[in-house]
C-alpha cells in the first residue's frame, strides 16, 4: 500500500506524510519466466529486512509484459498430473515456473501485463482481504480509463478461481481479465495482479491441457482478453490507463507517482 517512514498504509489507514512517493517501474523486458517471478520473490525479501531493520523503503510499482509462461500455483505442483501438465506447457510454446504466492495455475504471454506492488506494512497478513478487494477496485476503474467494461467476481469453472477476479461481458461468455495474488512475509506483503489484454487464444490452448491433466475443473470459454470485450484495446493503453489510476490513487494518499529505475539487483537476474 502507500508508503510510510516505516511501514506503508492499509486501505483505512491516514495519508502518509509529505514528500513520500510511489516508485513506478516499468521492467524494459522480460528477465525470462521463472527469472520474472523470482526477481518479484528477491525484492520481497529486501522489504522482509527493511521491515525487521525499522528502516524506511518505499512502496514499488513493477509493471512488465511477460514471455509466454504458466504461473503453477505451489498446489499445483503437489498433484499427480504435475509434470504432465508442465510438459503441456512446454508442447504448446510456454515455460512453466512454479509461483510463491497463492492461487492455482495461470497463463499469460506478451500480451499480457504483469503488475508487482511490493509494500512494507505491519498488519500485511491481518488486511488481505481489504487489499483484494481494494485493488480490484482500482484494476476495474483502469479497464474503464481504458474503454472496457468489467466487474468485480468469480466466473463459475475459471481458471485460477478468486472471489476478487476481475470479469469482463464478452458477447458469447464472460471472461477473466485479470487475477490477483499475494505473498505477505513480517512486516510487508507483494501483491502480484495479471492481466490479459489481447490474443487469448494461446493462453485457452494452453490452459485447457494444464487443467485436464491436473484434473482440475476449468471452463475454456472463462479464458479471454480485453479485447473481447474492446476489440481496440492494446498493451500500452491499458498500462498508461492502470498508470494514470494509480496516480489518483496515490495522491488520494498524500504520495506522489514518480518513475523510477528496477532496484539494482534486478540487472542480475
Amino acid at each position: 500500500m502507500s508508503a510510510g517512514a516505516t511501514t506503508s498504509a492499509g486501505p483505512a489507514e491516514a495519508p502518509a506524510d509529505d514528500g513520500e512517493v510511489l516508485r513506478w517501474a516499468e521492467q524494459p523486458a522480460s528477465f525470462g519466466a521463472a527469472e520474472d517471478l523470482e526477481w518479484a520473490s528477491t525484492e520481497l525479501g529486501a522489504y522482509r529486512a527493511a521491515a525487521a531493520a525499522g528502516e524506511p523503503r518505499e512502496d514499488l510499482i513493477r509493471v512488465y509484459v511477460p514471455r509466454p509462461t504458466v504461473a503453477f500455483g505451489q498446489r499445483d505442483a503437489r498433484l499427480p498430473g504435475f509434470e504432465a501438465a508442465a510438459q503441456a506447457c512446454r508442447d504448446h510454446g510456454f515455460v512453466p515456473a512454479v509461483r510463491r504466492a497463492g492461487g492455482r495455475a495461470a497463463a499469460y504471454h506478451p500480451g499480457c501485463v504483469v503488475v508487482d506492488h511490493l509494500a512494507l506494512q505491519d498488519d500485511a497478513a491481518l488486511t488481505q482481504q481489504a487489499r483484494f478487494a481494494e485493488f480490484a477496485e482500482l484494476f476495474v476503474a483502469a479497464f474503464a480509463r481504458a474503454g472496457v467494461a468489467s466487474s468485480i467476481g468469480k466466473i463459475p469453472r475459471e481458471y485460477c478461481p478468486g472471489e476478487y477476479s476481475i470479469q469482463g461481458p464478452a458477447p458469447a461468455h464472460p471472461v477473466k481479465l485479470a487475477g490477483a495474488a499475494q505473498r505477505v512475509v513480517k512486516g510487508a506483503f507483494l501483491f502480484s495482479t495479471h492481466v490479459v489484454v489481447a490474443d487469448p487464444a494461446p493462453l485457452r490452448a494452453v490452459l485447457t491441457d494444464v487443467y485436464r491433466l491436473l484434473e482440475l475443473e476449468m471452463d475454456p470459454r472463462t479464458v479471454g482478453a480485453a479485447t473481447d470485450v474492446a476489440p481496440g484495446v492494446d498493451v500500452p493503453g491499458f498500462v498508461a490507463a492502470l498508470k494514470t489510476e494509480y496516480a489518483g490513487w496515490a495522491g488520494s494518499r498524500g504520495l506522489t507517482l514518480t518513475e523510477a529505475p528496477l532496484p539494482p539487483h534486478a540487472a542480475a537476474a
